[in-house]
């Protein structure tokens, strides 16, 4: 796969991503049988290293789509080609590809905001956005949350719930709901059960 496709994939996930960088995992967790179409067919980056990339994107900062998009593309970066180098273009083209769209809209829109405004089709578009995004945001949550809590290798039926990962997501709901502390706090906490529980 070229980085022409790696770029054109993330550009059609920033088109259709209505709602944020988040909206961009439904596509790639749901699609073809949850999984993701190109980087799964080429073998080179696996479902559970998405869950890490977005575990790592919403502790960093900048936008988390961004983020994801960069680590992905770093990942295949490495992959086509060994090197820091081409792993950065694989980061820098990946990102490009899914803010690109926004880019192009945002640049569209503000010549022609007042017409917008003022247009009843205009405003219905738009009206129409909101249950979409929604939705998507909807599908990512059940995604992060079958991914990190549920494991559909489980013999039996009480072993397709990750308990301990369950537990640790209970005390640390617990504790933020009850000490309103600093999230570093919770992330760290978080960090360090998963390390000392090997989750």
């Amino acid at each position: 796969m070229s980085l022409i496709l790696l770029y054109l994939e993330f550009f059609k996930m920033g088109i259709f991503a209505v709602g944020g960088g988040l909206a961009i995992l439904p596509f790639l967790f749901f699609m073809a049988n949850d999984h993701f179409t190109f980087i799964q067919q080429a073998g080179w980056l696996s479902t559970e290293q998405v869950g890490n990339f977005l575990a790592i994107a919403q502790c960093s900062p900048g936008a988390i789509g961004v983020n994801i998009a960069a680590q992905t593309g770093f990942i295949y970066g490495n992959s086509a080609a060994s090197g820091i180098a081409s792993s950065i273009t694989g980061s820098i083209i990946a990102a490009l590809g899914l803010v690109s769209p926004a880019i192009i809209v945002v640049s569209l829109v503000t010549r022609v905001l007042k017409t917008i405004r003022e247009n009843k089709t205009a405003v219905a578009v738009f009206s129409g956005l909101r249950p979409a995004a929604a939705g998507l945001l909807c599908a990512v949550g059940f995604g992060v949350w079958k991914l990190a809590l549920y494991d559909p290798d489980g013999a039996v039926w009480h072993k397709i719930i990750r308990w301990r990962e369950c537990l640790v997501c209970a005390v640390i709901f617990v504790l933020m709901v009850k000490f309103k502390s600093h999230p570093i706090i919770y992330i760290v906490l978080g960090a360090a059960a998963g390390l000392l529980l090997h989750l």
